[in-house]
């Protein structure tokens, strides 16, 4: 069972230069009116504590902490669990998550920061215990919470979960709804249960999307949605009323969100562009797509492959879209196209090569000094 320890006045400054999305005027205004009416028994609050790892969470824990702060709150944020510190920039420095870091940004007590490595560890069961709260609320935690757990809070665990449930359960949501190129998601608040994602639904917000969003836009604005989807439904969560009125998912229409391993990354052009389009807005963030092209030199007669990050792409619309067996890449207003499956053409925007920072397809272009590209498919 780890507690965080007070981090440097460095890893402070670090971390005050990250922008977070603050708790806006039209949240605050819509909890101010759902808990006018509901009034802390003998002047103590409801203990509410706070499960999530990534920077999306760290935007639903600031809405929770400046909705507690209010006057007329009904809860407190009694502890914060976390990812364990881990090695995550260049440096593989050991940070703490996200979540952790703006905690203690806000100035919450490190001694009521949790990070155990599993949620299923005794020492943590204990301390967690003790705290005696009534109520979890989980965003992107990344763990699995034991029985032993979701036993502990008497008004249960509540999730925020990035769709439309009972679609994509599971741990990459977002990411694979973008991959198969829906037109509309949402977010879902649910009760925790120990099967995946299969908890009874407080509410649910629909959004439709565009064709360009990726994956960690699209994430940054769910979590937005959920957080004030929770704020108007804690009182009733408190209550205990929400309890009553979820509604059991239908098991029958779920479909899963498995994680996305790094063997996923690589673009086959073999494929049609619209498939490869919606891999690449999906990965972004994490793990990005990559993309093998043939670098041929004229002159010499020198031939070499290269691996290209690809990071920003559209379908190609133009109607002069060369046939799949046509390997040439070309380039056209600022574009690199290639074609793929189907007579479709992809058309790419941004491209990374390994170690060097995201450059337009111009520059890439004019990198090349006169040398043809050609696609590789496998």
């Amino acid at each position: 069972m780890h507690h965080l320890s007070t981090p440097s006045s460095l890893m402070l400054r670090r971390f005050c230069c990250l922008a977070t999305p603050s708790f806006s005027s039209s949240a605050a205004a819509v909890f101010s009116t759902s808990v006018a009416s509901l009034t802390p028994p003998s002047g103590r609050k409801k203990k509410l504590v706070f499960l999530g790892s990534p920077s999306v969470a760290a935007s639903v824990l600031e809405t929770l902490l400046d909705a507690s702060s209010a006057s007329n709150s009904i809860f407190e944020v009694a502890a914060i669990v976390t990812q364990p510190p881990s090695g995550r920039d260049r440096g593989r420095k050991v940070l703490p998550s996200p979540v952790a870091q703006h905690a203690l940004h806000r100035g919450f007590p490190a001694d009521l920061i949790f990070t155990p490595v599993k949620a299923s560890e005794e020492a943590f069961l204990s301390d967690f215990r003790a705290l005696e709260p009534e109520l979890c609320i989980t965003a992107a935690y990344g763990n699995i919470l034991p029985t032993k757990f979701l036993k502990i809070p008497s008004l249960g665990t509540v999730n925020i979960h990035p769709s439309l449930l009972p679609l994509y359960r599971g741990a990459a949501p977002v990411q694979r709804a973008l991959q198969d190129g829906v037109k509309k998601t949402g977010v879902s608040l649910a009760f925790t249960v120990r099967a995946l994602d299969a908890g009874p639904i407080i509410a649910r917000e629909e959004i439709e999307i565009d064709d360009n969003i990726k994956a960690p836009e699209l994430l940054d604005l769910l979590f937005a949605q959920g957080s004030k989807l929770l704020i108007q439904e804690l009182p009733s969560i408190f209550d205990g009323s929400a309890m009553t009125k979820a509604e059991a998912q239908d098991d029958s229409k779920a479909t899963l969100a498995p994680k996305i391993s790094q063997e996923e990354s690589w673009l086959s052009f073999d494929e049609e562009a619209s498939v490869l389009h919606n891999k690449v807005r999906a990965f972004a963030g994490w793990p990005g797509t990559r993309a093998r092209i043939l670098v041929i030199d004229e002159k010499s007669d020198k031939r070499s492959e290269l691996e290209l990050k690809v990071i920003t792409s559209r379908v190609y619309r133009g109607s002069d879209v060369q046939s799949s067996e046509d390997d040439e890449v070309t380039f056209r207003k600022g574009s690199l196209i290639i074609p793929c499956g189907r007579n479709t053409a992809l058309e790419i925007l941004e491209v990374q090569l390994p170690g060097k920072k995201v450059v337009n397809a111009a520059a890439f272009w004019n990198g090349l000094r006169g040398q043809k590209l050609k696609k590789l498919t496998s």
